[in-house]
């Protein structure tokens, strides 16, 4: 595989969790993954906060982050301007703002590969057309 792998919460959750269901494949896909690993503020921020009731759940999640486990993308005008977008145009699932930043992302470093357990990826399209290849 080659390219960015976006990382959406739920990943990142089971990935740092040990007493998720998910965590053995997320870890076991996470070991395979040799390519650069991008992510959201929003994501961030949502996977500190699911992590907070798990003993030093917060603090591992920023470490992941500081030990070059992921780059963070934070926003700029344009991508905010998209994300509004795509939240207007998913009104209907509702789209939250850190898939929307997600998408944005995906349109922005031309990739469609995203780690996550949200189906709603393969409802998304990259820029209205392209699917979204989901692991693990």
């Amino acid at each position: 595989m080659a390219g960015e792998l976006l990382l959406d919460t739920g990943a990142l959750v089971g990935l740092l969790d040990r007493s998720q269901r998910i965590h053995e494949s997320c870890a076991e896909f996470f070991k395979s993954w040799d390519g650069p690993v991008v992510t959201s503020e929003a994501v961030l921020t949502e996977s500190t906060h699911l992590l907070s009731s798990v003993r030093r759940g917060s603090v591992s999640c920023i470490d992941f982050v500081l030990r070059g486990g992921i780059i963070v993308v934070p926003p700029s005008d344009l991508s905010l301007r998209r994300c509004r977008d795509l939240m207007e145009k998913y009104a209907d699932l509702p789209m939250d703002f850190a898939d929307a930043t997600l998408v944005s992302l995906a349109e922005e470093l031309n990739t469609d590969l995203v780690f996550t357990v949200d189906k709603d990826f393969s409802v998304y399209r990259i820029r209205g057309r392209k699917n979204f290849r989901i692991v693990p």
